[in-house]
């Protein structure tokens, strides 16, 4: 079974809490439900983007900082 991590609104997504942080989560890293894998910035309000289903990460689909639409996948899981 896969599915898809999306964004829950429009706008620039990042993989840290910080530059200087680590990403919260890489591609293989496993899941939970309700674990953050990102962050998407809105007008200077930072919203988590949270697994909704345990899985592993395959793959994120978007790169650090890019901007991204409510709705877009972020990431594969498995």
């Amino acid at each position: 079974m896969s599915s898809q991590i999306v964004s829950p609104l429009p706008g620039t997504f990042y993989r840290a809490s910080a530059p200087d942080q680590p990403p919260y989560k890489n591609d293989g890293d496993r899941v939970e439900a309700g674990d953050v894998i990102g962050l998407v910035e809105v007008m200077k309000s930072f919203n988590e983007v949270r697994a909704e289903a345990a899985g592993t990460i395959v793959r994120f689909l978007v790169e650090n900082e890019e901007p991204v639409m409510a709705g877009q996948p972020l990431a594969d899981l498995s």
